[in-house]
């Protein structure tokens, strides 16, 4: 990887001399013949971009020169002799960004039409898009993009470079892209001036954009630095050519959920994203698989939050998985504490995870790859006359992965609990008497899960429950329901309860909270 020499990754041994897979790459021109990536490059004829300056105005045509300088960086980046992640891959350019750097919302949506066309007509080759621009929020790019992502393209976006919300920019926003945020080489997040990488729930992973080393438009063996959330992209769209090389047969929910499985966890320094978007900012380091692979079957999952906007009192924030995940887990967090709890209800035939409350609330989903999965939900009504809800999987092959409940009323009023034993009712959920309370319980081969849970009777900021080595995190929930928890997230494989700590009326508060991970693998027969 072309970074600082004090960042190092695996990425390395992983070629395939008969590749099966190209990138794409949408942007500005490129200088094909520089030694890194001459005879890789295929210039199309494709080129959809705004008029000049120099073509509308008097201005001198001082920009002219610097056409091709982001291309040719990234396209090196990528599969560049020396600075490339993935070196026998070959790139396809499309020009939709002028000399410049801007563009149009429908030059973009015409080169990814132009994309999907020569995807349908050859279903076989594996593509990786890179889309190293940023346009404002647009419906209809990210429409495009899940199309193109559908049809079997992996697509890679830049985050932007403004220092704010990922989500409110396309097609960093689009769920069925893999967004892209940059370090510095101290693993900081990038800063230069007032900009700087997005960051929030729509951002999946990130990878160095500081200072990157990289081919220059200036001549055939020119080099220049370059920064950004663009470079960032390249070398994840570079590690992404280079896991379907070695595995062609990936579908691009399975690459996604392997690209975040093999990151490096927590090596990111997360004071330089606002407090409230830490939590939901993945701390996610892109890298190569290890050399050696684990044996035995994995069970890989993500979190997945819902969209930041658009959320009214009649309306519950919704969190989907990809149509190849199973939704097994479902909770809900607000930043106010003005939330009513969670639930998993069919929508358009597939399971979402739903979450009610204010305009602040969102529901927050965690999407598992489970082949030859059958899952169901167990609900339960509210109780109201005993101490606490029930609900538990009937069918006697199926394993409980998620916890959820739902109640109607601002405040259901203290929850009480008659004795210790029975805080560890494995197999079963449990809520408030005024709660509705729901239970995900699936079947697959090799499938089993474990209850962890963890008591505390007194507040904190936040309380943790961690899956053991070898688990998988699939829900996090916590009990009781009122406004003592602002909600329950999964980071990893860690369940995190945050509460609210400057309700005086909370801190003298003798209630108590039960934070519940349920822990998931695959054991099939024969291994260890």
């Amino acid at each position: 990887m072309a970074s600082d020499s004090s960042l190092s990754l695996s990425l390395t041994g992983l070629v395939n001399k008969d590749n099966p897979v190209e990138v794409y790459l949408l942007g500005t021109s490129i200088q094909p013949n520089h030694m890194e990536i001459k005879g890789r490059i295929n210039i199309s004829n494709f080129e959809r971009v705004p008029e000049e300056e120099w073509q509308s105005t008097s201005a001198p045509r001082t920009q002219e020169r610097n056409c091709e300088g982001h291309g040719t960086h990234l396209a090196a980046l990528v599969n560049g002799q020396s600075v490339g992640v993935a070196k026998d891959i070959n790139i396809h350019s499309l020009r939709v960004l002028n000399c410049q750097g801007k563009g149009t919302v429908s030059g973009i949506l015409m080169g990814l039409e132009f994309i999907w066309k020569k995807l349908v007509s050859n279903p076989s080759k594996r593509m990786v898009v890179l889309l190293p621009l940023v346009s404002g929020y647009s419906q209809s790019i990210n429409d495009a993009c899940k199309r193109l992502a559908r049809a079997g393209a992996v697509l890679v976006a830049a985050a932007g470079n403004f220092q704010r919300d990922a989500c409110a920019y396309s097609p960093a926003s689009s769920p069925e892209v893999i967004t892209v945020g940059a370090v510095d080489s101290q693993i900081q997040p990038l800063i230069q001036g007032t900009l700087g990488t997005n960051y929030g729930s729509c951002v999946d992973i990130f990878a160095p954009g500081k200072n990157i080393v990289s081919a220059s438009k200036d001549c055939n063996v020119c080099y220049v630095t370059q920064s950004g959330t663009s470079q960032a992209a390249a070398h994840v769209a570079g590690i992404a050519a280079l896991i379907l090389t070695a595995q062609p047969n990936l579908t691009v929910a399975e690459l996604r959920q392997r690209l975040i499985h093999y990151s490096i966890r927590n090596a990111i320094n997360d004071t330089g994203f606002p407090e409230e978007e830490r939590f939901k900012t993945p701390n996610l380091l892109a890298a190569l698989p290890p050399r050696t692979q684990e044996t035995g079957e994995q069970l890989f999952c993500r979190t997945v939050w819902s969209a930041p906007w658009n959320i009214t009192l009649a309306d519950p924030a919704v969190a989907e998985c990809d149509p190849e995940e199973e939704l097994l887990g479902c909770s809900s967090f607000s930043q106010s504490g003005k939330r009513l709890g969670e639930r998993v209800r069919i929508l358009r035939n597939r399971h979402v995870c739903l979450a009610f409350g204010d305009s602040q609330v969102s529901a927050v989903a965690r999407c598992c790859l489970l082949s030859r999965a059958n899952c169901s939900i167990q609900t339960a009504a509210p109780s109201l006359v005993g101490m606490k809800t029930y609900t538990h999987c009937l069918d006697p092959d199926q394993v409980l992965t998620g916890c959820s409940s739902h109640w109607g009323i601002d405040d259901p009023g203290v929850y009480q609990h008659s004795s210790r034993q029975q805080v560890y009712q494995h197999r079963k959920c449990m809520g408030h008497k005024k709660a509705s309370v729901h239970a995900t319980c699936c079947h697959a081969p090799g499938l089993q899960c474990a209850t962890k849970k963890y008591r505390r009777s007194s507040p904190l900021e936040k309380v943790t429950v961690s899956c053991d080595a070898g688990w998988t995190l699939t829900s996090c929930s916590a009990h009781p329901e009122t406004s003592v928890t602002l909600g329950a997230f999964p980071v990893d494989n860690t369940c995190v309860v945050k509460h609210q700590n400057t309700d005086k009326r909370v801190r003298a508060s003798k209630e108590f909270i039960i934070v519940t991970a349920i822990c998931c693998r695959i054991q099939l027969s024969g291994q260890p």
